[in-house]
């Protein structure tokens, strides 16, 4: 078995931050350390994982995640590394410098933060009126939100502060909506919550249309209780600003900084770090015909698109 070996570790985390990890995660040195020993060990003795990192900050991810419970965080290890292999065309070849990638960036559709909200969290806005649905459909936009999620993952602070998702849907029309199934939105949904690793803190969504609240419905019905408990919907971009501070907003959208330079902290960003997201697809776990027929149930057991839902 091929594996990361740099597991040498310091923790970067400022001293608030170590904090909020005790308070919440109940993570210390000692309960760090034993952790990533145990993870370690179970993925050398794993009889499917075949290729994995098992450097300190990517486990980390799993561990912080799902609050150093070592069953729970190994279990999503695996989950990570099927939806890899099971759906290479969103999950593999998370490229920067792929044209398509280059070109959606550039639209100005995902949008992170360059600063982070009051709890210290990550921002990633997401503009829907800025991406032609009629050239990018689902598996473009996921493998966009791959790629930026990957960027972020190794970031100690964020590991632990976790993020807001901030969805403006004022934009989307009924060509947005017909370029995904509902398997499709079952696949990413079982994939956002139960395969990445990422304390999703808070979910927004901004404007929705009126004839989009069926699918905004069936969209809710995928979520857990945890995460709905963590949705809030605003009327429009203006009561969204009134929870946010507008200085990590685009300027475009009430804020301070033009969209242009957040591109372009974004797109340094991931220049940087390409060559490790692209390095990601070396990982494998083992997966027979009957287990990829189970698990593909379990990410997609659903049939149709949102044509078939009736639309008020």
């Amino acid at each position: 078995m091929v594996v990361d070996n740099k597991i040498e570790y310091k923790c970067t985390l400022s001293k608030e931050t170590q904090a909020i990890a005790l308070a919440e995660l109940r993570e210390d040195e000692n309960m760090r350390n034993q952790a990533l020993e145990q993870f370690r060990a179970w993925i050398l003795k794993h009889p499917s994982i075949k290729r994995c990192r098992t450097d300190s900050l990517f486990l980390l991810r799993f561990l912080r995640t799902k609050k150093f419970s070592l069953p729970m965080a190994q279990d999503m290890l695996v989950r990570y590394l099927q939806a890899k292999q099971l759906y290479p065309e969103w999950f593999q070849n998370l490229d920067f410098d792929d044209p398509v990638m280059q070109e959606i960036i550039d639209s100005g559709f995902v949008v992170p933060s360059l600063e982070k909200d009051k709890h210290g969290r990550q921002v990633i806005f997401s503009f829907y009126n800025r991406i032609d649905p009629s050239k990018y459909g689902s598996k473009e936009i996921t493998r966009l939100f791959a790629l930026t999620f990957e960027m972020f993952m190794d970031d100690e602070e964020n590991q632990v502060r976790g993020y807001k998702h901030a969805t403006d849907a004022s934009g989307v029309n009924l060509a947005h909506m017909t370029a995904w199934s509902l398997t499709d939105i079952r696949i990413v949904f079982r994939w956002l919550q139960n395969s990445t690793p990422m304390r999703h803190r808070e979910m927004c969504f901004i404007g929705i249309p009126s004839f989009a609240f069926k699918v905004f419905e069936f969209t809710l019905s995928l979520m857990s209780e945890k995460l709905r408990s963590r949705t809030s919907i605003f009327k429009n971009i203006k009561d969204f600003t009134k929870t946010i501070d507008p200085k990590i907003l685009p300027k475009e959208y009430g804020g301070t900084v033009p969209l242009a330079d957040m591109l372009a902290v974004y797109k340094e960003k991931l220049r940087k770090k390409n060559e490790e997201i692209k390095a990601l697809d070396d990982m494998y776990i083992e997966i027979s015909p009957k287990e990829k027929s189970l698990i593909s149930d379990n990410f997609g057991g659903v049939s149709g698109s949102f044509r078939k839902l009736e639309i008020d």
